[in-house]
């Protein structure tokens, strides 16, 4: 989780609290400092047991460990737990965990801290919105000695060590996992390289201060962190957080505007940090059970017809790259080979809405069959993204299609989202791996009322896609996971069942004398290995 970009300009001075103490004449790295950060979102709960946000994830990090360490490649490492081995049978998972760690309120890590973690993510109190789906294959723990745990599946899960490898499945102190959920939503304590004596303050921010006595980081990195402080602020609107960064409010920002990113990374006293994130692209949604989207060649003359390319440099300037699959390209396990399919063909997409029956023309130039004219709804919640709705909106009426373009609050977006009464949503999911899949177009996870929120928003169900959903659990290694995938990407570009618009990127813009900005796998800034030069 730490792949780190190291580019550095000269320039800005820096500002009072940011220091570390005098200049690096050797530019080597060095202990101290505060760095004071601006982030875009604050999470609805900080408790990574319960919210699936990127934001929940990010502001985890600092505090919790692992028991294992995913790096870029989907290479699994150790971490809290030194090794592993694995049943026959793949049933059961047995970890040697790593001694003398301690959390950051003095409990011991051990055994029973693990088995007391699992627990509590599949508890139903807890409610877990993602946490509890990583581990649906979850049995049972138990401690069978005071530094060895075994983990017992339901089914085989290949799955199960890089979803270990997330914050979502981070280690906290067992003292404070016995409190409320509400508890934890504000406070966490784990054995990371920070801790935070306040917690998260809603619309305010967090503060961490070093850990003194961290030496377990994982692949080698030992000893504490070399910031002894990080101040975050959240502040939402991206001209603000541009600002505070180029006035010397702070000295990093993260998730800048395209057009903002393009202004400050030419300004001297400014470096650009970025990298992919790994997972689901930035994509269209298109309903698979109801609507005239539940006909596969509307879906394929949507995709088709559409230059969702040319629109993405039109509207994020070469910032980010157009989608050409399923998963983003930094994601382990892409199938590169499918890109062909994602073509813009607007003739083809014109052949493919005349199969389907859409021949006929209204006064406004729409396509219509038995004289209703086609139309889709697409309902978001994010003003963000505005200007690209509107330039897809364009584009699909020139292919003949209407988008009514549906701004709701969150409360109706929700209902409508459970009731299924959409034809299209705009998301994209962040994870450092292929399994992302089963979260997003697993049939177990088509949102109902009954159900609750979950994930599969295409409500796309498709037996052979379990099957090789199955087969991608049950694999023996990752060669033989990614082959159930590349299968699994092959059927859902087959049946269009996803409308890939872009691969979003991770960004942190720092002034001059920030250094070893990092990334974790799942794209999220990773800031052990930061400190201040100046």
């Amino acid at each position: 989780m730490l792949a780190l970009a190291t580019a550095c300009s000269a320039g800005a001075d820096g500002a009072d609290g940011a220091t570390a103490g005098g200049a690096s004449a050797t530019g080597e790295p060095r202990s101290g400092g505060t760095l004071r950060l601006a982030v875009e979102k604050e999470p609805e709960c900080l408790d990574p047991h319960q919210s699936p946000t990127e934001s929940a994830r990010a502001l985890t990090r600092p505090i919790v460990d692992s028991l294992v360490y995913q790096d870029v490649q989907g290479s699994i490492r150790p971490w809290l737990a030194t090794s592993w081995k694995v049943s026959p049978d793949r049933l059961a998972y047995t970890f040697e965990l790593r001694q003398g760690v301690t959390f950051t309120d003095g409990e011991r890590f051990d055994a029973q801290a693990v088995v007391d973690n699992l627990d509590h993510v599949v508890a139903p109190e807890t409610k877990s919105l993602l946490a509890g789906s990583l581990l649906a294959a979850y049995r049972s723990a138990k401690a069978v000695g005071p530094s060895t745990v075994e983990v017992r599946l339901k089914r085989p899960d290949s799955g199960l060590l890089g979803a270990l490898a997330l914050p979502n499945l981070g280690i906290q102190s067992p003292r404070t996992l016995k409190g409320s959920p509400s508890a934890l939503c504000a406070k966490i304590v784990g054995t990371g390289p920070f801790r935070s004596d306040t917690g998260f303050v809603p619309q305010k921010g967090i503060d961490y201060v070093k850990n003194p006595s961290y030496d377990w980081g994982p692949e080698g990195r030992q000893g504490p962190a070399r910031l002894d402080r990080i101040e975050v602020k959240v502040v939402p609107d991206n001209a603000a957080r541009l600002g505070a960064l180029t006035s010397g409010q702070v000295d990093a920002v993260t998730a800048l505007s395209p057009t903002s990113l393009n202004t400050v990374k030419d300004q001297p006293g400014f470096t650009l940090h970025s990298t992919p994130y790994p997972g689901v692209n930035y994509s269209y949604w298109p309903n698979t059970a109801n609507g005239p989207l539940s006909d596969v060649n509307v879906r394929k003359a949507l995709r088709a017809g559409i230059d969702w390319g040319q629109i993405v440099r039109n509207v994020y300037f070469g910032v980010y790259k157009g989608a050409q699959g399923v998963l983003s390209a930094s994601t382990p396990g892409y199938d590169g080979s499918l890109a062909q399919a994602y073509a813009h063909d607007p003739a083809g997409a014109a052949r493919l809405l005349d199969q389907a029956g859409w021949t006929g023309r209204d006064e406004a130039g729409y396509r219509t069959k038995d004289g209703k004219r086609l139309t889709l709804r697409h309902m978001w919640s994010d003003g963000s993204v505005a200007n690209l709705a509107t330039q897809i909106q364009s584009a699909a009426k020139q292919l003949g299609v209407e988008l009514v373009e549906e701004n709701l609050d969150g409360g109706t977006f929700v209902k409508r989202l459970l009731d299924g009464d959409y034809e299209l949503i705009d998301t994209s999911f962040t994870a450092p791996g292929p399994d992302v899949l089963r979260v997003l177009f697993g049939a177990d996870n088509i949102p109902t009322p009954e159900r609750g929120i979950s994930n599969n928003m295409a409500r796309y169900d498709n037996p052979e896609v379990e099957a090789g959903f199955r087969r991608a659990l049950d694999a023996e290694d990752q060669a033989g996971q990614h082959r159930a995938y590349a299968e699994v990407q092959k059927r859902v570009t087959e049946d269009a069942a996803v409308l890939p618009v872009y691969s979003p990127l991770s960004t942190v813009t720092v002034r001059d004398g920030v250094r070893e900005i990092g990334f974790n796998a799942d794209g999220t800034p990773d800031l052990y290995g930061a400190w201040l030069a100046s």
